[in-house]
């Protein structure tokens, strides 16, 4: 059987390599990315069931990157998961404008994995 391939981008070590652990433990293959600019080429070639995006880039404009994907008639069902600091609320708003799904904490991303996938890959 297959596993499932997850996107995941991020740049502060932690939580990033702690999340793409945590997919590999619960049967994800994962696919790190370093710059979001590859996100959408990426996607389209690596048909992810899923992207998972650290939103505390300081090097790239990761909410473009997001609404890019959003755009593309080929990427545009990929649920997404942005997580982040607490304290970054006009970064959260910015990325549920790009179209993210889920915007959660960088604590609760790590403690609700699976619940937050679960959330995620609904089908509405």
């Amino acid at each position: 059987m297959i596993k499932p391939l997850a996107l995941v981008f991020y740049e502060k070590l932690l939580p990033g390599s702690q999340v793409v652990n945590r997919l590999q433990d619960i049967g994800y293959r994962v696919q790190v990315l370093a710059d979001p600019a590859a996100l959408l080429k990426s996607a389209q070639e690596s048909k992810p069931m899923l992207v998972l995006a650290d939103l505390s880039s300081t090097k790239t404009d990761i909410c473009g990157a997001l609404a890019r994907l959003r755009q593309n008639q080929a990427t545009k069902h990929l649920p997404v998961i942005g997580f982040g600091g607490d304290d970054q609320r006009d970064l959260q708003s910015a990325a549920l404008a790009a179209g993210v799904t889920l915007v959660v904490s960088e604590a609760a991303i790590l403690q609700h994995l699976a619940q937050c996938l679960d959330q995620a890959l609904q089908v509405e």
